[in-house]
């Protein structure tokens, strides 16, 4: 026989009014009621019947989500499946599935967006990157539409609610934990300058250099899509350097391990010969050879906070907007070494 919402709200010794109200994720009902009554269905397994409660509801207790390439890039990628697990996970909680753009394009991924919002196929959005002058949150914007970015939204938008780290602090503190090894001659290696996230972690880069008296120097900056073939080229060229790299200040973990690999083919030992940093803590970094020191900017929490204010802006659509920042760590192993200097960093100037 199967399950009702008379049986759940028996059990979850509550009305049944209540249940049918936490099915329809009703305001009125604490967050405290919805978990005791959710936990009750889940046990007894009463399952929605989905269409119905989206004619009554208008709802569909879906989030959307927005990626920044291709489904088949993205999900390879760790940044992605992290975020993702976050994300999941407390969507989960709150009884909302998922709904993943899969476009293989940047206009696919806006055509897809469309079609989400005016076929209300979904109640909200997130969007997991930060690209200036993004037509996609204008367009968010001008429909009203509740949607939360992971990452800096930047200065050409205001009432976007976004979740993100501080990129400019968090690379500036990794660029001095090279520069307090010694290292005078610090690569910035990978990411393209059109998402925000890179540009915000050179400004970080270069506020490092000017605070110990360090001379920016271009020739050191390597900005490139992810891309062996682009690596080894920017790689080439920095060693072509009259002062070539000692450190590698590479964007994420990907970017990493490729460095890795084309210092390997060129002979050269990690971090005898060039240490490397990387943004992005995952398991994976446990397992390269050697370690990969990182900045740990904590993943999963960036997309659990997405999810939760997401969900409240769905709720409640007058909600006020939120900037939240998400503390980073470093998390040092074995791809760094100091290395010896004439002089303190403070007072040697790049070439």
């Amino acid at each position: 026989m199967a399950v009702t919402i008379k049986d759940v709200a028996k059990k979850a010794n509550v009305a049944p009014s209540t249940v049918s109200r936490v099915i329809a994720d009703n305001p009125s009902i604490s967050d405290k009621t919805k978990r005791k009554v959710r936990k009750v269905m889940k046990e007894l397994g009463y399952h929605l019947n989905a269409n119905a409660r989206n004619l009554v509801t208008k709802k569909t207790k879906t989030i959307g989500i927005v990626l920044k390439h291709s489904a088949r890039y993205s999900l390879h990628n760790p940044f992605f499946q992290e975020v993702m697990r976050g994300i999941g996970s407390y969507c989960r909680e709150e009884g909302y599935s998922l709904s993943i753009t899969t476009g293989d394009s940047e206009t696919a991924i806006y055509e897809d967006v469309i079609q989400m919002v005016e076929g209300r196929q979904v109640d909200g959005l997130i969007i997991l990157y930060s690209r200036k002058g993004d037509k996609m949150i204008r367009y968010l914007l001008e429909k009203n539409f509740p949607f939360v970015v992971v990452g800096h939204p930047g200065q050409d938008y205001t009432g976007v609610t976004y979740v993100d780290n501080d990129n400019q602090k968090a690379a500036k503190d990794l660029t001095e934990f090279l520069l307090f090894l010694g290292h005078k001659h610090i690569a910035f290696f990978g990411g393209v300058l059109e998402y925000d996230v890179v540009s915000d972690r050179l400004k970080g880069y270069k506020e490092a250099l000017n605070t110990h008296r360090i001379k920016f120097s271009p020739d050191y900056v390597k900005t490139l899509p992810y891309s062996r073939k682009e690596a080894m080229i920017a790689i080439d060229e920095l060693f072509a350097l009259p002062d070539s790299p000692t450190a590698f200040l590479a964007l994420d973990i990907d970017y990493a391990i490729i460095l890795s690999g084309v210092l390997t083919k060129r002979n050269m030992r990690i971090p005898e010969d060039a240490s490397i940093v990387c943004f992005n803590n995952y398991e994976v970094a446990d397992y390269t050879t050697p370690s990969l020191t990182t900045m740990d900017i904590h993943t999963y929490e960036l997309g659990a906070e997405a999810a939760r204010y997401v969900i409240e802006l769905i709720i409640n659509p007058q909600a006020i907007e939120k900037n939240v920042l998400i503390p980073t760590k470093i998390i040092e192993r074995e791809s760094h070494r100091p290395i010896k200097q004439e002089k303190p960093a403070e007072d040697v100037l790049m070439h």
